[in-house]
Protein backbone atom coordinates (compact mmCIF):
# COMPACT_ATOMS: atom_id res chain seq x y z
CA UNK A 1 0.00 0.00 0.00
CA UNK A 2 2.98 2.43 -0.45
CA UNK A 3 1.58 4.34 -3.48
CA UNK A 4 -2.03 5.02 -1.73
CA UNK A 5 -2.78 7.99 -0.02
CA UNK A 6 -3.65 7.54 3.27
CA UNK A 7 -7.47 7.72 4.36
CA UNK A 8 -7.08 11.19 6.77
CA UNK A 9 -5.37 12.85 3.45
CA UNK A 10 -8.76 12.77 1.94
CA UNK A 11 -9.64 15.51 4.61
CA UNK A 12 -7.09 17.83 2.67
CA UNK A 13 -7.87 16.64 -1.13
CA UNK A 14 -12.11 17.07 -0.69
CA UNK A 15 -12.20 20.53 0.22
CA UNK A 16 -13.58 23.79 -0.63
CA UNK A 17 -11.44 24.47 -3.23
CA UNK A 18 -10.80 21.20 -4.63
CA UNK A 19 -14.83 21.29 -5.95
CA UNK A 20 -14.27 24.47 -7.45
CA UNK A 21 -11.18 23.26 -9.39
CA UNK A 22 -12.67 19.50 -9.87
CA UNK A 23 -16.59 20.21 -10.27
CA UNK A 24 -18.38 16.83 -9.93
CA UNK A 25 -20.97 18.28 -11.76
CA UNK A 26 -18.90 19.36 -14.70
CA UNK A 27 -16.89 16.31 -15.19
CA UNK A 28 -19.40 13.34 -14.82
CA UNK A 29 -22.49 15.12 -15.36
CA UNK A 30 -22.67 15.10 -19.36
CA UNK A 31 -22.32 11.53 -18.72
CA UNK A 32 -24.83 10.61 -16.29
CA UNK A 33 -28.54 9.69 -16.63
CA UNK A 34 -31.09 9.24 -13.72
CA UNK A 35 -32.16 5.48 -13.18
CA UNK A 36 -27.96 4.50 -14.00
CA UNK A 37 -25.75 2.22 -12.24
CA UNK A 38 -22.92 4.21 -12.03
CA UNK A 39 -19.15 2.79 -10.36
CA UNK A 40 -16.41 5.19 -8.46
CA UNK A 41 -13.17 3.31 -8.06
CA UNK A 42 -11.19 5.10 -5.65
CA UNK A 43 -13.89 6.85 -4.32
CA UNK A 44 -11.93 8.23 -1.47
CA UNK A 45 -14.60 10.22 0.89
CA UNK A 46 -16.80 10.55 -1.93
CA UNK A 47 -16.07 13.97 -3.34
CA UNK A 48 -17.82 12.31 -6.96
CA UNK A 49 -19.81 9.70 -5.26
CA UNK A 50 -22.29 12.34 -3.49
CA UNK A 51 -23.12 13.64 -6.60
CA UNK A 52 -23.19 11.12 -8.71
CA UNK A 53 -26.17 9.40 -6.19
CA UNK A 54 -27.45 13.08 -6.79
CA UNK A 55 -27.40 12.50 -10.52
CA UNK A 56 -28.56 9.08 -11.04
CA UNK A 57 -31.76 9.62 -8.70
CA UNK A 58 -33.71 7.09 -7.00
CA UNK A 59 -33.98 4.84 -9.65
CA UNK A 60 -29.96 4.54 -9.82
CA UNK A 61 -27.39 3.48 -7.95
CA UNK A 62 -23.52 4.38 -7.64
CA UNK A 63 -21.03 1.68 -5.82
CA UNK A 64 -18.38 3.23 -4.39
CA UNK A 65 -15.39 1.57 -4.18
CA UNK A 66 -11.74 1.93 -2.42
CA UNK A 67 -8.82 -0.15 -0.48
CA UNK A 68 -9.62 1.68 2.66
CA UNK A 69 -12.12 1.51 5.20
CA UNK A 70 -11.45 4.96 6.81
CA UNK A 71 -12.17 6.67 3.29
CA UNK A 72 -15.54 4.54 3.25
CA UNK A 73 -16.81 5.21 6.60
CA UNK A 74 -16.43 9.23 6.13
CA UNK A 75 -18.12 8.69 2.53
CA UNK A 76 -20.69 7.46 4.26
CA UNK A 77 -21.22 9.65 7.17
CA UNK A 78 -21.46 12.41 4.23
CA UNK A 79 -24.06 10.46 2.11
CA UNK A 80 -26.02 9.83 5.19
CA UNK A 81 -26.09 14.05 6.17
CA UNK A 82 -26.82 14.57 1.61
CA UNK A 83 -29.74 12.35 1.79
CA UNK A 84 -28.20 9.52 -0.74
CA UNK A 85 -27.02 7.31 1.44
CA UNK A 86 -29.93 4.63 -0.14
CA UNK A 87 -28.51 4.96 -3.46
CA UNK A 88 -24.59 4.44 -1.98
CA UNK A 89 -23.37 0.84 -1.82
CA UNK A 90 -19.97 0.63 -0.07
CA UNK A 91 -17.69 -2.16 -1.27
CA UNK A 92 -14.15 -2.82 0.09
CA UNK A 93 -12.06 -3.66 -2.54
CA UNK A 94 -8.81 -5.73 -2.10
CA UNK A 95 -5.07 -4.48 -3.36
CA UNK A 96 -4.88 -6.40 -6.54
CA UNK A 97 -8.66 -7.24 -6.96
CA UNK A 98 -11.96 -5.21 -6.82
CA UNK A 99 -14.18 -7.56 -6.57
CA UNK A 100 -17.13 -6.13 -7.65
CA UNK A 101 -20.26 -8.27 -8.75
CA UNK A 102 -22.14 -5.69 -10.87
CA UNK A 103 -23.37 -4.19 -13.89
CA UNK A 104 -22.26 -0.74 -14.32
CA UNK A 105 -23.05 1.60 -16.86
CA UNK A 106 -20.64 4.21 -16.06
CA UNK A 107 -17.17 3.69 -14.03
CA UNK A 108 -14.77 6.69 -12.75
CA UNK A 109 -11.28 6.04 -11.70
CA UNK A 110 -10.44 9.80 -10.69
CA UNK A 111 -6.45 10.42 -9.96
CA UNK A 112 -6.11 6.64 -8.87
CA UNK A 113 -4.98 4.71 -11.63
CA UNK A 114 -1.27 5.68 -11.00
CA UNK A 115 -1.72 4.27 -7.76
CA UNK A 116 -1.67 0.84 -8.84
CA UNK A 117 0.43 -1.39 -9.66
CA UNK A 118 -1.16 -3.82 -12.10
CA UNK A 119 -2.92 -1.43 -14.36
CA UNK A 120 -4.09 -4.21 -16.87
CA UNK A 121 -5.07 -6.15 -14.56
CA UNK A 122 -7.46 -3.44 -13.36
CA UNK A 123 -8.63 -2.01 -16.41
CA UNK A 124 -9.56 -5.49 -17.30
CA UNK A 125 -11.59 -5.97 -14.53
CA UNK A 126 -13.69 -2.51 -15.51
CA UNK A 127 -13.88 -4.15 -18.71
CA UNK A 128 -15.60 -7.28 -17.85
CA UNK A 129 -18.61 -5.15 -15.13
CA UNK A 130 -18.79 -2.41 -17.62
CA UNK A 131 -22.36 -2.93 -19.89
CA UNK A 132 -21.76 -2.81 -23.28
CA UNK A 133 -21.28 0.91 -24.66
CA UNK A 134 -20.48 1.83 -20.77
CA UNK A 135 -18.48 4.08 -20.45
CA UNK A 136 -15.02 4.52 -18.29
CA UNK A 137 -13.85 7.94 -17.68
CA UNK A 138 -9.82 8.38 -16.12
CA UNK A 139 -8.46 11.11 -15.38
CA UNK A 140 -4.38 11.48 -14.07
CA UNK A 141 -2.82 14.23 -12.34
CA UNK A 142 -0.11 15.75 -14.59
CA UNK A 143 2.01 16.10 -11.36
CA UNK A 144 2.32 12.39 -10.74
CA UNK A 145 1.59 10.65 -14.57
CA UNK A 146 3.90 12.13 -17.19
CA UNK A 147 2.62 12.22 -20.79
CA UNK A 148 4.03 8.98 -21.82
CA UNK A 149 2.58 6.87 -19.02
CA UNK A 150 -0.64 8.22 -19.56
CA UNK A 151 -0.62 7.12 -22.90
CA UNK A 152 0.49 3.64 -21.86
CA UNK A 153 -2.36 3.52 -19.87
CA UNK A 154 -4.78 4.80 -22.86
CA UNK A 155 -2.95 2.07 -25.28
CA UNK A 156 -3.69 -0.48 -22.32
CA UNK A 157 -7.20 0.28 -21.87
CA UNK A 158 -7.69 0.00 -25.71
CA UNK A 159 -6.04 -3.22 -26.14
CA UNK A 160 -8.25 -4.80 -23.66
CA UNK A 161 -11.68 -3.31 -25.70
CA UNK A 162 -12.03 0.23 -24.81
CA UNK A 163 -12.17 2.84 -27.58
CA UNK A 164 -11.54 6.78 -26.69
CA UNK A 165 -14.47 8.82 -27.40
CA UNK A 166 -13.55 12.23 -25.14
CA UNK A 167 -11.03 13.97 -23.72
CA UNK A 168 -12.80 16.37 -21.89
CA UNK A 169 -10.84 18.91 -20.13
CA UNK A 170 -9.93 18.52 -16.34
CA UNK A 171 -7.85 20.76 -14.81
CA UNK A 172 -4.17 19.88 -13.53
CA UNK A 173 -5.23 16.04 -15.15
CA UNK A 174 -5.24 14.12 -18.22
CA UNK A 175 -8.55 12.45 -18.71
CA UNK A 176 -9.79 10.49 -21.37
CA UNK A 177 -13.51 8.55 -21.77
CA UNK A 178 -13.68 5.32 -22.97
CA UNK A 179 -16.62 3.46 -24.02
CA UNK A 180 -16.92 -0.47 -24.36
CA UNK A 181 -17.08 -1.78 -27.54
Amino acid sequence: MAHVCPWWGGYFIDNFIRRLLHSPEKIVGPYLRTGMTVMDVGCGMGLFSITMAKIVGDQGRVIAVDLQQGMLDVLRRRAEKAGVADRIQLHKCEQDHLGVDAQADFVLTFMMIHEVPDQRRLLSEIHGFLKPGGKLLVAEPKIHVPLKAFQQSVATAEALGFKSIDGPRVHGCRAVVFEKL
